[in-house]
């Protein structure tokens, strides 16, 4: 409908044909670039920001200067947003930015900001959606917004060539100066659907529904519909991992019993670690696939995608205890060490779907490579055939690695291997010689800043890594990133910065920064039992409740009262490749409030609940999959499963073996200061408390017992 409305404007009449270009090739080409120094970005701490120092264009960050210059030259903004590892982002710096005359245009009739996507969430937000609601082509990134001097837009899209690039300039200049009232008019307009787009009104009618579990299997059901259960994933392509859906649909079959949920799961998770977004030789996942088969991917890997499925697989390896499950997070914890890892304890931001201007360059082979490094027959034609390896190719003439439809077994006993086991042997060993020789390749760029929200995901995948396979080390390195967040990221009055390099931590945090490092804090204290992490948690909630919590909508902002607002609000609810700011936010209210006693905090997490309520149930939860998770965390037994004496770690690490998305763990040596623990300890011995609602059954001093209560109960609700 809006659409429809805009394009009634004359103004659309012309842009609405002007859109993305149909992709002509990986590479750029180069502009001349006038060696005329460094741009406004000098000094910026942001890669992709440093990528385009050096370009003719006279680039700003965002920040109040450009802001100001705008409106006292009274110029057109643009404002063009994007990220280190995006490789048409990349392209179009080649082809428009890097070249003198189109920096001429914009620098002559434009101010011209450069936004990274990952520091500035908040600002790609506005201009996203303005895309969205303009534009009846795809929008993604780089985005290019035109904006008045004031920040409203009035146009914004995607990629364009060289060609198409300078017309759009070229247009708006010239409707600036002939019918400027045409562009306020549109801008108000336009403007006045962001803000409605990107606020939160509740659709509740009297009180809200009460949970059910009819309400939610009708939910589900929307999921079913659009899945790909042959495949894994939503049907069609791209496909994303999701992770946020699968960690829902794992916890609806726990509870439920669902089959056909697991099955999604499975299916997804198998998929993902057989398909080429999938490294097999170094560990750890691409951004998405480009088609339906999950082969071909994205090149670039990111650190909040990774974090979240090491989480999942964790999930996952517990529910169902597939080995292969563990192998892949051993491997994307051996990436994340290798790839994404600084000595300081935090975790870098991505890695480029680039190397050298040529996407996906460092990881695809052929078979004659493949062949030079692995001269024994056998050894490499089993090889090509486990990993689809053929002389055409699977990509643009080039092979990208994934396993298969072909059983193992066909392929061993084929290959003349007396087992699979035999033929595993010589894979592992292939896999290593291959992954030295790649590693002598150039390598794609680094985007080493460190994120607040996706450094929190890291913990939290580190802390269901430990939970599901034990390794100490897993647990280490949670403990130490957690640890590095408090120490470099959050201020004396408890303000959070999002972003971190060079040493140095800066821009105010948002949202998801504070509400995702929450929760790390409280997956550490169930990994370690140090009260402290519940201490910090509660501290930051305190914080965001001072300066995010909207009480007209029952929500959180995404942004700070401090911070200077923008054209439009924000109030997050739809669970996206991250879950949004507002469903974390409610998880980790009823899983902090449960730990700690504190019914307000829970109070808080069923009011946000019941406001997105009506939304799950009638969109379904594939874009409110958290929201999901914490309805059946409310509907379903929360457990509180208390562990006191000499050997809580021991048995809670044991405890922590199996899937429990109904159980909080808390504990330790002593009582300590939780009112769940008080007059528990049990001198004669470690003693289990499995409560609900702080009612408790009777003590046991054996896992088994205390998980065989959970069932008992479980089964009589």
């Amino acid at each position: 409908m809006w659409r429809s409305l805009v394009c009634s404007f004359a103004l659309l009449t012309l842009l609405c044909t002007c859109g993305p270009a149909q992709d002509k090739g990986r590479k750029g080409e180069r502009g001349k670039i006038e060696e005329s120094g460094m741009n406004h970005l000098a000094g910026q701490k942001s890669p992709y920001l440093l990528q385009h120092a050096r370009n003719p264009v006279d680039w700003y960050p965002w920040a109040d200067e450009a802001l100001a210059k705008a409106k006292a030259e009274n110029k057109l903004m643009i404002i063009s947003v994007g990220y280190a590892a995006c490789h048409w982002c990349h392209v179009m710096e080649h082809e428009s930015f890097e070249d003198s005359l189109v920096a001429k245009v914009m620098n002559d009739n434009f101010v011209s900001i450069k936004v990274d996507r990952e520091e500035r969430p908040d600002v790609d937000d506005v201009y996203m959606t303005a895309c969205q609601l303009t534009t009846q082509r795809g929008c993604g990134w780089p985005l290019n917004a035109i904006a008045l001097p004031d920040g409203r837009p009035i146009w914004a899209g995607t990629y364009l060539p060289k060609a198409q690039w300078l017309k759009v300039l070229e247009q708006f200049t010239t409707l600036r100066l002939s019918e400027p009232g045409k562009m306020e008019a549109y801008a108000a307009g336009l403007t006045e659907e962001l803000v409605r787009r990107n606020s939160f009104s509740p659709s509740l009618g009297g009180e809200a529904e009460a949970l059910n579990r009819e309400q939610l299997a009708g939910a589900v059901e929307m999921v079913y519909a659009g899945m790909d259960f042959q495949r894994g994933g939503m049907a069609g392509a791209p496909k994303f991992p999701m992770p946020a859906l699968y960690e829902f649909l794992l916890a609806h079959h726990f509870h439920t019993g669902n089959e056909k949920s697991l099955e999604a799961v499975t299916a997804t998770l198998d998929a993902l670690a057989a398909g080429g977004i999938y490294d097999h030789l170094a560990g750890g996942f691409a951004r998405y696939s480009t088609d339906a088969e999950w082969l071909v991917p994205h090149f670039e890997k990111m650190l909040y995608d990774n974090g979240q499925l090491l989480s999942l697989y964790a999930h996952a390896y517990q529910a169902t205890g597939r080995e292969r499950y563990a192998e892949v997070i051993r491997q994307t914890v051996s990436f994340l060490e290798n790839s994404l890892s600084d000595q300081s304890g935090a975790f870098y931001a991505s890695l480029d779907a680039d190397t050298e201007g040529e996407e996906g360059l460092t990881y695809v082979w052929t078979t004659e490579e493949i062949a030079k490094l692995l001269p024994d027959a056998q050894q490499s034609t089993a090889f090509m055939t486990y990993y689809g390896v053929t002389k055409k190719g699977n990509w643009e003439g080039h092979n990208i690695l994934y396993r298969g439809s072909t059983a193992p077994e066909k392929v061993a006993k084929s290959n003349g291997f007396s087992s699979v086991e035999a033929m595993d042997l010589q894979l592992r060993a292939a896999e290593k010689v291959l992954l030295a020789a790649r590693d002598q390749r150039p390598q794609p760029g680094l985007d080493d800043k460190a994120l607040t929200a996706w450094n929190a995901l890291a913990v939290s995948g580190y802390a269901d890594a430990f939970r599901a396979l034990g390794e100490e080390a897993y647990r280490t390195r949670a403990v130490k990133t957690a640890e590095f967040l408090l120490e470099q990221m959050q201020e004396k009055d408890g303000r959070l910065n999002r972003n971190f390099k060079d040493g140095n931590s800066a821009i105010n945090a948002f949202l998801d920064d504070y509400g995702l490092l929450a929760q790390a804090f409280v997956d550490v204290y169930q990994i370690t039992f140090e009260e402290a992490w519940l201490d910090r948690a509660t501290e930051l909630m305190a914080y965001t409740n001072a300066h995010f919590f909207d009480s007209t909508t029952g929500l959180y902002r995404y942004t700070s009262d401090l911070d200077p607002p923008l054209i439009s609000g924000n109030i997050p609810t739809n669970d996206k490749a991250v879950p949004s700011g507002n469903s974390v936010m409610g998880r980790v209210l009823h899983q902090l409030g449960t730990l700690t006693a504190n019914a307000e905090m829970v109070d808080r997490a069923k009011s946000m609940l019941a406001l997105i309520q009506p939304k799950l149930a009638e969109s379904g939860p594939r874009f409110y999959a958290n929201w999901g998770r914490l309805y059946l965390e409310l509907m379903e037994p929360t457990y509180e499963v208390a562990i006191l004496g000499a050997d809580a770690g021991a048995k809670r690490d044991l405890m922590s073996r199996e899937y429990l998305p109904h159980a909080l763990l808390l504990g330790g040596d002593k009582e300590g200061n939780l009112e769940l623990l008080t007059n528990k300890l049990n001198p004669d011995g470690t003693t289990i408390y499995v409560c609900l609602e702080k009612v408790c059954q009777l003590p046991v001093q054996e896992v088994d017992k205390a998980l065989a209560q959970m069932r008992e109960q479980k089964t009589t609700n």
